[in-house]
């Protein structure tokens, strides 16, 4: 039976892989900051074949309580085979140009508690598992229209591969999961085109991703091209295009 952890259980990506792990009869422990919504889903995945779920809330911006909730995950699950960790928000930019102690506190959710959680689980996992995370091509380079939000994931993703790299020889793999653009609550207010992706889709290349022990999945995975090609435009060309 697997067990897994999924931290930002709410979030529909989250969900949706909450949603595939059910089906497989898995044992699944679910973070959230709304114990209400956690409740719900829970019950949905019960129906759905989960073999036990089970829910905490946190706020992941509260640090000192990350020991407390990945302790209480392990004793629920009796030991823990695959995180997802997939919280975040999505910053307004011109909000956070205007207030350095928003920009702060978007990056604490967006980068530092993400950090925080994956140092703390890198002490308790054990050889075969996984940790997953989402970060975002917008890590991959600083545009002017969401900078604060590609800093924060940036550093995710930088961290994210020096921690593979060291526990690679434990035999735990860690992942980096890179989407581009999701059509999801956070961004009903886009408009929407080709380069979108629903969150079943996302959620089946991150299961495919975990099972092939992969270090980086890019998904849908024509972005791989697309960031290739953003990241090699010389910086004196870049600042004059508009993304």
């Amino acid at each position: 039976m697997q067990k897994i952890l999924i931290i930002g259980a709410t979030s529909a990506i989250a969900e949706s892989v909450a949603r595939l792990y059910a089906r497989r009869a898995a044992a699944l422990y679910l973070v959230g900051r709304s114990a209400g919504k956690l409740d719900a889903i829970a019950a949905d995945l019960r129906v759905r074949g989960a073999q036990h779920v089970h829910t905490g809330a946190l706020d992941v911006n509260d640090l000192s309580a990350h020991g407390a909730l990945l302790d209480d995950a392990w004793s629920a699950l009796g030991g823990v085979d695959t995180v997802l960790i997939a919280h975040g928000t999505l910053p307004d930019q011109a909000a956070c140009d205007a207030s350095v102690e928003l920009s702060l506190r978007e990056f604490t959710t967006n980068g530092t508690s993400t950090i925080a959680l994956a140092a703390a689980l890198a002490q308790r996992l054990q050889s075969g598992a996984t940790l997953a995370v989402i970060s975002s091509v917008a890590g991959d380079r600083g545009r002017a229209s969401n900078y604060l939000y590609g800093s924060a994931k940036a550093a995710v993703t930088a961290y994210l591969s020096g921690l593979g790299q060291r526990l690679r020889p434990a035999g735990i793999n860690v992942l980096v999961i890179k989407p581009g653009f999701v059509d999801t609550p956070m961004t009903a207010a886009f408009k929407k085109g080709a380069l979108w992706a629903t969150p079943d889709k996302v959620a089946a290349g991150i299961l495919k991703a975990i099972g092939k022990r992969k270090a980086v999945a890019y998904l849908p995975g024509f972005w791989w091209a697309i960031m290739m090609i953003i990241k090699n435009i010389p910086e004196f060309v870049f600042r004059r295009i508009k993304l």
